[in-house]
């Protein structure tokens, strides 16, 4: 459940005082570009690599960047603040509104900026994932684009948590494994942790992205290569991360039994320990 205080272009407002119009046709048609950060002691983690992929996907989406880093970060601060949030997550959106032709003659901006901030979801410690064909298209332009357009991801996991799944492994056209819904995906194999690389359809993760920068700490390499669902299947760990759930555990893929092993919580505490560091040298830099 989001939190009561919303910042909508440049107010800070109850949600019920926030009005999104049917003639915003980038809202209706799904334009929009959007990130979720990780909320940590009241700061929010990693944000400059959250703004560095939502201005790459706004240059894709052919979206006009009218705001800067600086600007949404202090909006963005001002949404914690009013929601007290200590420890939860929070969601940027970025909404184009003069495209197609179903729009109203109203005054609005050509690109909306909502934040919103929420809980952390709960989760199991081992999660159980279905797997779905043709859950994404490599060969898209929007391949790997976190656009609003979100209903293949939700519609995907609605309909796996039917059948007692937590998440969904996306398979491409060619059968190759690229992430789930909402997290991206790693196999432990013969010493590596191998993740599906970018080509394959998958969206650039930040926590993915740190991910492969400090697990050679551990002496431990994370490498890119094209996975197919049996090479999971036979994997000695495999694990799951998203900015708002760190690593989690896989206990079952679609009905196969995944061992749990020692490398996720290796990776976990190392990746506890970078979030922890950022967030204290931000906070040490905020009171200077």
């Amino acid at each position: 459940m989001i939190h009561p205080n919303v910042f909508h272009n440049e107010n800070l407002l109850p949600i019920e005082k926030v009005r999104l119009s049917p003639g915003q046709a980038g809202l209706i048609c799904g334009w929009g570009i959007f990130t979720t950060l990780r909320i940590s002691r009241g700061e929010a983690f990693a944000y400059e690599r959250h703004w560095r992929r939502l201005e790459k996907d706004a240059a894709i989406t052919r979206l006009p960047m009218p705001y800067t880093a600086a600007k949404v970060r202090v909006h963005l601060h001002e949404v914690i603040r009013a929601n007290k949030v200590t420890e939860g997550c929070a969601r940027v959106y970025l909404v184009y509104n003069t495209v197609g032709f179903w729009q109203s003659d109203e005054k609005h901006a050509q690109v909306d900026l909502i934040i919103y901030t929420a809980p952390l979801p709960e989760h199991r410690d081992a999660v159980r994932l279905a797997v779905r064909e043709h859950g994404r298209h490599a060969a898209s332009p929007l391949a790997g684009v976190k656009t609003i357009s979100w209903l293949n991801n939700v519609w995907a996991a609605s309909e796996a948590n039917k059948e007692g799944f937590d998440e969904v492994v996306m398979l491409n056209e060619r059968g190759e494994v690229t992430e789930c819904t909402s997290a991206n995906i790693f196999a432990v194999k013969e010493g590596k942790i191998l993740t599906p690389p970018l080509n394959s359809g998958c969206l650039e993760g930040v926590t993915r992205g740190i991910l492969m920068e400090i697990a050679p700490e551990t002496g431990v390499s994370v490498v890119e290569q094209a996975l197919r669902p049996e090479e999971l299947y036979s994997a000695e760990e495999v694990f799951i991360s998203s900015t708002n759930r760190n690593l989690i555990s896989v206990g079952e893929i679609a009905g196969h039994k995944i061992a749990i092993g020692p490398v996720c919580d290796r990776m976990n505490d190392l990746f506890a320990a970078y979030l922890d560091d950022y967030v204290s040298r931000r906070l040490a830099a905020a009171v200077k």
